[in-house]
């Protein structure tokens, strides 16, 4: 009997134990975004891209990444911000969504921070402009006091799932 009951102590411990995951934070506007670690490769300084015509505005080109050629986009204005001059803080996180590597310019990186399942909630849908958001943030989470606003690469990095949204909607309303 006591045996079965410490042995339902120990299982019941490690449901308490919750798996983390990690999160690269950086800044965009005025606002902490993160994107899981299991997607990005690298963070690199912000380098010079060749452009490419006739592509989305948030596509700035591409640059050459120890000889492999990678597509880079400036997350402000894929967000439909305004544009920012590039400094010595802005810099690129190189991420792999689906095989496809590509660089996501920021103003600034912030670090790691881990969140279990339970510390992120979802993104409350109280506006139009949430709405919006929610195209690219599948979660939120808060760390030091500050919203951590968690981004679905994917969505980043394909419009279709955007566009798909934005029909749905449309056809609700």
């Amino acid at each position: 009997m006591a045996e079965e009951i410490s042995e339902q102590k120990v299982l019941d411990d490690k449901a308490v134990v919750e798996e983390k995951k990690q999160y690269m934070t950086f800044r965009s506007c005025d606002e902490v975004y993160g994107v899981s670690l299991e997607n990005v490769s690298e963070i690199i300084g912000f380098q010079q891209y060749t452009e490419v015509p006739e592509t989305e505005d948030y596509i700035k080109g591409l640059i050459n990444l120890r000889g492999k050629i990678i597509p880079v986009i400036d997350v402000r204005i894929r967000f439909g911000k305004e544009p920012l001059s590039y400094n010595d803080r802005t810099s690129v996180i190189v991420i792999q969504v689906k095989g496809t590597v590509l660089g996501l310019i920021v103003d600034g990186i912030e670090g790691v921070v881990e969140f279990g399942d339970s510390e992120v909630a979802p993104p409350p849908s109280v506006s139009s402009l949430a709405k919006q958001a929610q195209k690219f943030v599948f979660g939120i989470g808060k760390s030091d006091g500050e919203v951590k606003l968690l981004l679905d690469p994917d969505k980043l990095v394909n419009d279709n799932d955007a566009e798909d949204e934005e029909k749905d909607e449309d056809e609700e309303e």
